[in-house]
């Protein structure tokens, strides 16, 4: 829906209830969702995305809250249904803004508040813990914690009940018949669900293309047991670290085939403390240091590492870049790839592919051997759910746009009297008469850049992006009254090879320039801003004369 055709909504439904996703609808990540009832907000969920070459030095990004921020005032809580970074990763950035108490079960809370100290702040935001499969009364919403599977500890459903009808939020999910860690989708407590009566699901459209089951983690664990138990020479297996269950998986591969362990990456460290405060990996045995895994045979050691996605400065691209002090694979070494590639990380996983090959690496994805299944439900999975819960509509979110078309057709296929394809900052009115777009709510994009948080519309963005691919150039004007003292200097980043400089190319710059203050009256030589708009005119044209590029440029004057 476009902006322009509808109202900006001002203030929750005084006499209704309303759905509006300000991220993760008609994306993948960057999950941020707001219901509106009686005057007031609920928010569930608060993730990010990462950076890619489209936004230098920038590493995460996330959804711009400012409309949360007007409403902080009516805001009763933040919801997490998980521990993924895409539902949880913005809430130490958003939460000074807001200031509203947050609930999550105990894993879920454990990780938000090593998240939150990392930013300093965990001791001011009340993370309230709420048992498995608990309830929590945040007026006018009542929301009950439903146990499902997916690829970390703890992943939740939420029945949101309301004066105007019952919402479940299926979060991330899956129905794993032989989940390895946590306890099994709660189904029974589904069709219970469904026979209170279910006004609508807000639903994961992740897998929605895969036409059967996703697949089962103790499926994996028996074909890497297998698949590792042919070689001889040191195994590396990276996976996402927050993937608790396949950790498990690895490890009970690795320990069937007579290896040990070894963890590589901080941030797996810090997902296995979390795990096992939370009661879970209690008998994976003893995981060793990088440092102490290098006296091992090579027969007899496994790595995980971190870098699935060929993070520059993950385990596994230093590894394979021959930087790690400790992990060095070679000829008769194998890598084992378990995960999927994220859209948009291909040439990065590629190139890391094809790194660890140039050094001798065996590389084996998940197109070569069944090792990754993914942790959101195939359509078999979804169509089981709605066979429990019977909804009245569905609303897909978290997808692609394709993803959402395709969930809406066959949700109506199944079962489902109405549904909507909408876009973050679409208000969606649920009840009365739903669903109906009735609303739009301001959405954008917020960055980490270093220690501040920048739109990505910003000019610093804007400046970084241009200086990349056309680079920059500085102008330095030394002036006495109406005239130059000293030829112009210019210096330039990223324009000249040492050939163009022998040529004289930086020669052409300095004519250019102090060819164009000559030619300003007496009148515009005593204006700063005339002098320098000319000297940056005369460079960028002589720049894009000679290079067809237009470089970030800036010119100082200093007057004596």
């Amino acid at each position: 829906m476009s902006e322009k055709t509808l109202p900006q909504i001002r203030r929750a439904p005084k006499d209704g209830l309303v759905f509006l996703p300000l991220g993760g609808t008609g994306e993948i990540g960057m999950n941020l969702n707001v219901y509106g009832c009686n005057g007031k907000w609920l928010a569930v969920d608060m993730g990010v995305s990462f950076g890619d070459d489209s936004i230098p030095g920038v590493d995460v990004v996330m959804p711009d809250h400012l409309f949360l921020e007007e409403q902080a005032q009516d805001l009763v809580g933040i919801v997490i249904t998980h521990a993924h970074e895409d539902h949880i990763g913005a809430v130490a950035y958003m939460w000074p803004d807001l200031r509203c108490p947050v609930y999550a079960t105990p894993f879920a809370a454990e990780f938000l508040k090593l998240k939150l100290k990392e930013e300093g702040i965990e001791k001011d935001v009340p993370v309230h813990v709420v048992p498995l499969g608990g309830k929590i009364n945040l007026d006018p919403f009542e929301i009950e914690f439903v146990s499902l599977t997916h690829s970390i500890p703890e992943p939740n459903g939420l029945m949101i009940r309301t004066p105007h009808g019952n919402v479940y939020h299926t979060g991330d999910w899956k129905l794993d018949p032989e989940p390895l860690v946590g306890p099994d989708a709660d189904t029974k407590r589904l069709r219970e669900l469904g026979d209170e009566g279910i006004l609508a699901v807000i639903s994961d459209s992740t897998n929605i293309m895969n036409p059967g089951h996703s697949g089962s983690e103790g499926e994996v664990r028996r074909s890497l047991t297998e698949v590792i138990g042919r070689f001889g020479g040191k195994v590396a297996v990276s996976c996402f670290a927050s993937n608790v269950a396949r950790l498990e998986t690895v490890i009970g591969a690795a320990r069937a085939n007579g290896r040990q362990v070894c963890l590589v990456g901080r941030s797996l460290w810090r997902i296995v403390d979390v795990a096992r405060e939370c009661g879970y990996l209690q008998d994976v045995g003893r995981l060793l240091e990088a440092e102490q895994a290098d006296r091992l045979p090579a027969r007899e050691v496994l790595y995980v590492c971190t870098g699935s996605q060929g993070e520059p400065r993950a385990a596994m691209t230093r590894i394979a870049w021959g930087h790690h002090p400790y992990v060095k694979l070679g000829k008769g070494d194998v890598c084992l790839f378990s995960s999927r590639v994220i859209p948009g990380n291909e040439r990065a996983i590629f190139r890391l592919h094809n790194q660890l090959v140039r050094e001798g690496v065996e590389v084996i994805t998940d197109r070569d051997a069944f090792i990754h299944v993914s942790g959101h439900p195939g359509q078999e999975e979804v169509a089981e759910l709605y066979s429990l819960l019977r909804p009245q509509m569905v609303i897909p979110v978290h997808g692609e746009r394709r993803h959402l078309q395709i969930h809406a057709d066959f949700a109506l296929n199944h079962g489902a009297q109405d549904t909507a394809v909408i876009d973050n900052g679409d208000v969606l009115q649920l009840a009365p008469l739903g669903p109906k777009v009735v609303a739009s709510a301001p959405i954008g994009r917020l960055t980490v850049d270093g220690d501040r948080i920048v739109p990505m519309d910003s000019p610093v963005l804007k400046d970084r992006r241009k200086m990349v691919t056309n680079g920059a150039a500085v102008v330095t004007l030394v002036m006495e009254g109406t005239r130059l003292v000293a030829d112009p200097l210019v210096t330039t980043h990223g324009l000249f090879t040492p050939d163009d400089d022998e040529e004289g190319g930086g020669d052409s710059l300095i004519r250019a320039v102090r060819d164009a203050v000559d030619r300003l009256d007496r009148r515009e030589k005593a204006d700063d801003d005339a002098v320098q708009e000319a000297a940056r005119r005369a460079l960028r044209k002589v720049l894009h004369i000679d290079q067809g590029r237009k470089p970030v440029t800036d010119v100082h004057l200093v007057r004596l």
